[in-house]
């Protein structure tokens, strides 16, 4: 029996093979911030950024390579963590395999997560101290610590190798998947997939183990990390398993309460000819309006794989079909999570269709399913090697607090092929983040910015509230007696800012 995974290269295959038609896109300012693999193999700075990129409270991004590094230089590497400015000055901060066996983790693949208490953490897919991989901490100054090395117990039933990011709940846990492994995994050849949560020092509980039901009809192999909603619940999605369909089933969509009681919301390829989608691989976000919006990658009405829209309670809209214009200059097969911009409107990534070339695209969506293509790579004139300097298949993007977008590609960049990291504005203005994004009254939050100093009030939804300006960056501030959900707004001496997502005050 094969593996999940074999399905995911069978549809990459099939991105390889279509062929394209330039369609002129809207102008924007894209810039390609770095390329990786400078000045050439074996790559110890890293390549192959496989994950997004991460806002610190410092104000750097920080992100990782799937390959590369200072170890295992013979071969392709196991990967890094890196820290970037906005103008694109890269610092390595640790590349894996440094110990023996590689138990500090190799191949990460998740974005990272940047959590309240200041510190950064992610997942390795291998490596640790059993080889399933690992959750690690590492600080803004390159400071890593395992946490945790799956397969520490007999057959992997405390799951292997984690793909997606983490996130932390509002209990201040964090919580993730693995891909492989769990209680059920004996009877699949390995196969199946968790859901765990860590505490921030290491202490892991498996919560939910798939193929729990008879052929896996509750899911098979969470590729991604999960979303933790407006009441509570956790939602996410599986790449396969389901109803009995496309051989392991076509993937699902499941939600998951806080007492880890797992509810199937949808089971992908419910239409006819797949129209709806299948394979989702990405994590689903929640916007503004309390919907959730994902990809799948493969399938729907023209067959480039779909975004839609589900509700809480798993009513499932196709809003969109991808490779619907010609050529798919709209992209192929999406693979990244979305994000809401400030303007509220989605972006993402995909990491085929586009230009002549068919190297991937950035797109705008709005909440009602209207999309515009706004970057096709490798349109730019080729270097001395002949590759795309600009970047090669996006790994997906993300809204810093200067209003740009910044991601990764997988391939491209000025060298010899092994990824970059790009910037693209679309003017929109300044932001504040809050982190965490709930509390309760009296709680201590973070708040990230750009431009902060000199800032004279920071308000909830109306209420004043006691802060202290800590950096250009950060500002922490008590959440203020009478504060209830809704806005969060700094005032600074280049005027007003709000937060990008209302702060959500819980009991």
């Amino acid at each position: 029996m094969k593996r999940i995974a074999d399905f995911v290269e069978v549809a990459s295959a099939v991105v390889a093979l279509c062929a394209a038609v330039t369609i002129p896109l809207p102008a924007q300012t894209f810039s390609t911030l770095y390329s990786f693999c400078l000045p050439g193999y074996p790559c110890t700075g890293g390549d192959q950024p496989s994950a997004g990129l991460v806002q610190g409270i410092d104000g750097n991004l920080y992100g990782t390579t799937t390959w590369g590094g200072a170890n295992n230089t013979c071969c392709e590497g196991a990967g890094t963590v890196f820290k970037i400015t906005t103008n694109g000055a890269l610092t390595t901060l640790y590349s894996f395999c440094a110990e023996t066996g590689c138990a500090d983790g190799a191949n990460p693949y998740g974005t990272l997560l940047q959590a309240g208490n200041g510190a950064l953490y992610g997942t390795t897919a291998s490596g640790g101290a059993y080889g399933g991989g690992t959750v690690f901490k590492v600080t803004p100054s390159g400071t890593l610590t395992t946490l945790y090395g799956f397969c520490a117990q007999s057959y992997c039933t405390d799951g292997q190798s984690p793909r997606g990011a983490l996130i932390q709940a509002s209990n201040g846990d964090l919580y993730g998947t693995t891909y492989y492994g769990g209680v059920n995994s004996v009877a699949h050849n390995g196969n199946g997939g968790t859901i765990f949560k860590i505490t921030p020092s290491g202490t892991l509980t498996t919560v939910y183990s798939f193929c729990a039901q008879s052929e896996c009809a509750d899911g098979l192999g969470p590729y991604a990390g999960l979303v933790q909603a407006s009441n509570g619940d956790f939602y996410g999605t599986t790449q396969a398993g389901g109803a009995k369909g496309c051989e392991y089933g076509c993937g699902t969509v499941f939600k998951m309460s806080p007492g880890a009681t797992l509810h199937k919301l949808y089971d992908f390829c419910a239409q006819s000819g797949c129209t709806d989608g299948y394979l989702p691989t990405a994590a689903l976000v929640q916007a503004a309006n309390g919907n959730l919006y994902g990809t799948t990658q493969a399938d729907g009405p023209s067959g480039g794989g779909t975004l839609f829209q589900v509700t809480l309670d798993g009513k499932l809209t196709t809003l969109y079909g991808f490779c619907s214009q010609a050529g798919c200059a709209d992209g192929y097969g999406p693979t990244a999570a979305l994000v809401q911009g400030t303007d509220g409107n989605l972006y993402g990534t995909a990491p085929g269709g586009g230009g002549s070339n068919w190297e991937g695209t950035v797109f705008e969506i709005t909440t009602n399913g209207t999309l515009t293509a706004l970057y096709a790579f490798c349109e730019q004139s080729g270097d001395s090697t002949g590759n795309c300097p600009d970047g090669a298949v996006p790994s997906g993007v993300f809204q810093a607090t200067d209003g740009s977008f910044y991601g990764t590609t997988q391939y491209g960049g000025a060298a010899l092929a092994y990824g970059a990291v790009f910037g693209l504005s679309v003017d929109l203005g300044p932001f504040v983040q809050i982190l965490p994004a709930s509390g309760k009254v009296g709680a201590v939050v973070k708040i990230l910015g750009t431009d902060l100093t000199g800032t004279t009030a920071v308000t909830f939804k109306g209420a004043a509230a006691a802060f202290k300006v800590v950096s250009s960056t950060e500002i922490t501030a008590t959440v203020p007696t009478g504060a209830t959900t809704g806005t969060v707004q700094v005032t600074t001496p280049g005027g007003p800012l709000n937060s990008n997502v209302a702060f959500r005050v819980t009991p």
